[in-house]
């Protein structure tokens, strides 16, 4: 909760005024009893319609104050709930980007998804409610209480046990379901992380019919969801009977002694529609504050798991260039030397495993050279391109960046010197002007077509039409692999940096393209230092070095020719694809 009193003080006119107008409808309404009971002791009693139409517009005047009162609380209550759960959002997106992928494997997208949506809409609304509430239940309870003292001390002894027996059950029912909110929003995450597993899988699920299985699946985690619903649901039902039965009780018992006084003249018929109008309203806030309650309590659940993702601390830290600059007294971070990337000795291995996926990682790759990677399916090849970009940071070794541990290198400075083309290419709804510009903010429409033209890209752009305002559906779904793997080319090429990442990025492009979309990289003006992960074995050939994993291992490293002689897992992948006919597109 110390996160949400943060920003609550940006909010802080709007938290007091709030519950102040709320007060003061909640004084309105307190009046309201006692007219009643005036115009019954006196107006009706001495048949005085004068009286009576007098006190009729003094409680219509006290509707239309009140109802006023309750729009402008419920627009600052609304104005700093929303303003809060927009911050919040906005800075839980923030501190997401900020953690490593270390952090953001071991989470998991469904609960990021469900923390973004579900728990912070539980915020928003437990706060409104909180701020309209939390002073106008109370105070109605007890100033119902106190003015029954005023009217009858005897009766008002009913009030009192009352309102302790009522607490005793809100806050009883309160404490029970508290946890099993908690337990409600996780299995919220495992429906959220199925049914995004499911969307990504559509075509895997489709194609094998595993259709009845993930149906099943989702049944399974869905009805789990539906039990800790309901189980919540039937401790927190026990509420409103429970809250019913004590006040009904306490109307027979105002009744039935009330009755007495009235024989005896201690008390006139008016007081006693006050005593049970007092309780109605103590009933009505009741019930109000036990829905406070159950609100705040799932509030709580979402802020504590809101809380996690902000307490966390990302196991990757970047040193300012200021930082840089005192400890070499040199304000060039990335200096200009030769050698571009260097691997030490690099061993790495990801949170959850139990073995090293990369291990004794050891090269060295020169300034505009082309580094080809290869080797078999789960060999390593991306982590190890994942590790120049640092997403993640070596367990064992150092990396070096231009002679400089990477770990040196400011985060601004390290995204300017490396680009990437992902191996699942990755387009935003949009245009391809505003995707290109994800590359490079600053390009001008000349630089883009640039980059369309040595990404191949160029001429399918020019058919649709639209050039560079054509329309990118979510996720690219209007254009096809190729044209998708072009687009995110071109987009990394108009960053400028100068190390270049293809992790497998040409491999739904015909043997034409990929030639021709080579040659444009070894051609561009600033030659750039190519990493190029590729299972064919002809599209990495022609490279300066190639790197053969195998199980986390380099097993081989030199050139085509060097390979060929001296590495057997090399030549088994490079004979397979010969014979196959994928060397020279015969397939």
């Amino acid at each position: 909760m110390k996160y949400l009193l943060g920003y609550l003080k940006k909010y802080k006119k709007e938290s007091i005024l709030a519950p102040v107008f709320k007060m003061l409808e909640a004084c309105f309404d307190l009046i309201v009893p006692l007219i009643v009971a005036d115009i019954i002791n006196k107006g009706i009693k001495n048949s005085d319609t004068g009286y009576i139409i007098t006190r009729f517009f003094i409680l219509l005047a006290m509707a239309v104050l009140g109802l006023l009162s309750s729009f402008v609380a419920q627009y600052f209550a609304a104005k700093a709930s929303i303003g809060t759960a927009t911050k919040l959002r906005h800075d839980m997106l923030e501190k997401i980007q900020s953690l490593s992928l270390t952090e953001l494997d071991t989470i998991g997208n469904s609960t990021l998804i469900t923390r973004m949506t579900s728990d912070i809409n539980q915020v928003q609304n437990g706060l409104n409610m909180f701020l309209r509430l939390f002073m106008r239940s109370p105070f109605i309870v007890f100033g119902s209480m106190i003015l029954a003292f005023t009217i009858n001390a005897e009766l008002a002894f009913i009030f009192v046990f009352a309102i302790i027996i009522l607490f005793i059950i809100v806050f009883g029912i309160m404490k029970i379901t508290a946890p099993m909110y908690k337990n409600v929003q996780q299995n919220l995450d495992n429906v959220t992380e199925v049914t995004d597993e499911d969307l990504n899988g559509v075509r895997v699920i489709r194609a094998f019919s595993r259709e009845k299985s993930q149906i099943q699946k989702f049944n399974f985690v869905n009805k789990n969801l539906l039990n800790s619903q309901l189980k919540v649901g039937r401790a927190a039902a026990f509420m409103n009977p429970l809250t019913y039965v004590v006040i009904n009780t306490a109307v027979i018992l105002i009744l039935w002694m009330g009755s007495d006084k009235i024989n005896f003249g201690v008390l006139m018929p008016g007081n006693i529609i006050a005593l049970i109008n007092y309780i109605s309203q103590i009933l009505v806030e009741l019930v109000k504050l036990a829905n406070l309650i159950t609100q705040l309590g799932r509030s709580a659940a979402g802020m504590n798991r809101i809380g996690q993702i902000f307490d966390m601390q990302s196991s990757m830290e970047y040193k300012s260039a200021d930082e840089i600059l005192n400890n070499n007294g040199n304000g060039n971070v990335l200096n200009n030397l030769n050698t571009a990337v260097e691997f030490n000795d690099v061993s790495f291995k990801y949170k959850k495993s139990g073995a090293n996926s990369l291990s004794n990682i050891s090269f060295s790759a020169l300034k505009g050279q082309t580094v080809g990677i290869i080797g078999g399916t789960g060999s390593g090849k991306t982590t190890l391109v994942n590790l120049i970009l640092r997403l993640y940071d070596a367990t064992d070794g150092n990396i070096l960046i231009n002679r400089i541990p990477i770990k040196e290198i400011p985060k601004k400075d390290l995204q300017k010197t490396v680009s990437v083309v992902p191996q699942k290419p990755q387009l935003f709804k949009g245009t391809v002007k505003s995707n290109l510009l994800i590359g490079n903010k600053n390009a001008g429409e000349e630089q883009m077509w640039q980059a369309l033209k040595a990404a191949e890209a160029e001429d399918f752009i020019i058919e649709k039409q639209m050039g560079l305002n054509l329309n990118i559906e979510q996720n690219g779904a209007n254009l096809s692999g190729g044209q998708k793997q072009r687009l995110t080319i071109a987009r990394a090429l108009l960053a400028d940096s100068e190390i270049l990442i293809l992790d497998d990025s040409l491999s739904a492009l015909d043997f034409a393209t990929d030639a021709a979309i080579r040659k444009n990289l070894a051609n561009l003006q600033n030659k750039k230092t190519v990493f190029m992960i590729s299972q064919r074995a002809g599209s990495i050939a022609y490279a300066d070095l190639i790197l053969v994993l195998d199980d986390g291992k380099i097993v081989g490293k030199g050139t085509h020719g060097e390979l060929i002689k001296q590495c057997e897992i090399y030549r088994e992948i490079y004979e397979s694809q010969l014979k196959g006919g994928s060397i020279n597109g015969k397939e």
